[in-house]
Parts: C-alpha cells; structure tokens; sequence
C-alpha cells in the first residue's frame, strides 16, 4: 500500500469514528449537556429512531423519508417522557438516572415481546468506491458530512433563533426566564424532545449501517457518554473537538490492535481529559476567554 492510500484511510477511519461519537452524542449533549438531566435511556431514542426508519422504509418510503419519520417520532417520544417523567425530576438529577434507567429496560423488553430478537435490516446505500487494493462505503462519507451538517444545524439553532435564546436563558436562569413571562415548561419540553430526535436521527442514519435488535442502544451509549463528558457542558465548543480527540484515538487504537483497543483508549482518554480537564474541553475554552 503506497503512502497516499495509508493517508487516505486513515483519513476515512478518522471520519467514520467521528461521524460515529458525533451523531452518537449531539442528542445527549443537549438534554445532559444542557439540561443536566442524566439520560441513561439515549440508547432507546437511538433504536426508536432506527426501527421507525427500517419500518418505514420496508412499507415503500424512500431512505431521507425514512430517517426524517425516526426522527420525529423519537422526538414525539421524548415530548411524552418529559410530560410524564422528567418534568418531576428536574431538581433530583439522581432520580433521573434511575428513572432512565428503568424506561430503557422498558423500552428494550417491550421491543423484543412486540417486534422480536431482530428486524429486517434496510441496506446499505450508495455502494462503495475503490482507492489501491480497499473497497470504502460511500455512505460512511454520508455520514461523516451528516454529522458536520448536525454541528451547524444544531449552532445555527441555539444561537440565531428566538427559541435558541429562550432555551438557553431558561436552561441557565429558569427564574429569571419565567419571571420575564417565557413558559418555561415548555422551552424544557421542546428541548428535551430536540435531544430525542437528535437521538433518533442518529438512530436512523446508522440503520442502514447495523443489525436492528432492541439491544443495540448500548452500541452508542458508552461512546455518546464518553463524548459529552470529555466536551463538557457547553454542547457547541465541546463536541465537536472531544469527537475529534477521541475520533483519533480510536482510528489509531483500532488501527492498531482493534476494536476491543479502539474501546479502551476511549476509556483511557476520557480518564486522562477528565484529570486534567474537570469540567471537559469547553470548560478550558471558556476559562481561558475569560
């Protein structure tokens, strides 16, 4: 293998990695990023939002179809978990944990007695190309420039629209918010359901990409966690360059050694930034604006 083709994928390794803890934590990183709130069931949000595209798909709708009907549903979804339980939880950060927790064992139980161990997988579009002697999926770059178009998405949302300011005002200073007449329970739902339908989109896009069992949530959840806690709080300076950081490590560990190393330089990485960097990459960036 000549010098351009090794450049070339590890150039396309680096991408599919990011891509991969990008789409995997933009949903964690709004409702535990910016909400505090510890959800342990993201990896449902993720599933919902990849079995609503399978099926869709499979009763005759297009791929973007598909994924854009995950998305909302997961979205939907995250609406009726905020009514019914998060909205109680907001000053008990713990309980969320357990209450997550418990609607995660519910959701992955009750897909495998409605649906089954697994369903009907959707392909893999696009086909691939060749670059030397190795076939590359033209989709993984589909998914790389996804996730550059959700980082976008997501700043142009938080900052130049009126319902990014009042997400972010009641977020920070919900008194403050409501006594300036902003209703503020509803800012709470619409951006918990923001981070379930990041979630399902997610979900969604990887569809094609994965075997579709109620248990494949837990593929994303370590490394969505893994990437909002390096970022840290603030969802638009952290993820983005703690995907970057990891997306290396893991390129190179499992390049290396593997996936099974690819995993555990993930967990060495998040100890190291976590000693030397207590509240993540954001947390240093904003300390050293100010």
């Amino acid at each position: 293998m000549d010098i351009a083709t090794h450049v070339f994928s590890a150039l396309y390794q680096f991408g599919d990695a990011f891509a991969f803890l990008v789409l995997s934590a933009c949903g964690l990183a709004v409702i535990f990023g910016m909400m505090g709130v510890i959800n342990l069931a993201h990896g449902e949000f993720i599933m919902c939002g990849a079995y609503v595209t399978a099926a869709t798909v499979h009763a005759g709708l297009p791929l973007p179809l598909g994924i854009l009907a995950g998305t909302v549903v997961s979205a939907l979804v995250g609406v009726l978990v905020e009514l019914a339980v998060i909205r109680h939880l907001y000053d008990r950060p713990l309980d969320t944990i357990v209450a997550t927790w418990g609607l995660s064992l519910i959701a992955t139980q009750g897909t495998l007695i409605m649906v089954g161990s697994t369903m009907a997988g959707v392909g893999t579009p696009f086909g691939s190309f060749q670059v030397g002697d190795y076939s590359y999926s033209i989709y993984r770059i589909v998914l790389f420039c996804s996730a550059l178009g959700v980082l976008a998405a997501l700043y142009a949302l938080f900052n130049w629209t009126r319902f990014g300011v009042l997400a972010r005002a009641t977020i920070q200073v919900p008194h403050m918010a409501a006594a300036l007449g902003v209703d503020t329970r509803l800012i709470y739902s619409l951006t918990f359901a923001c981070g379930a339908g990041l979630a399902g989109l997610a979900g969604g896009l990887y569809a094609p990409t994965m075997t579709l069992v109620p248990t494949m949530g837990a593929t994303f959840i370590m490394e969505a966690f893994v990437t909002v806690v390096i970022g840290g709080a603030d969802v638009f300076l952290g993820t983005a360059p703690a995907g970057g950081v990891l997306a290396i490590v893991k390129s190179v560990m499992t390049s290396w050694q593997g996936q099974l190393f690819g995993q555990i330089g993930l967990l060495v990485a998040v100890i190291i930034v976590v000693r030397v960097l207590p509240k993540g990459i954001s947390g240093f960036v904003l300390r050293e604006r100010t």
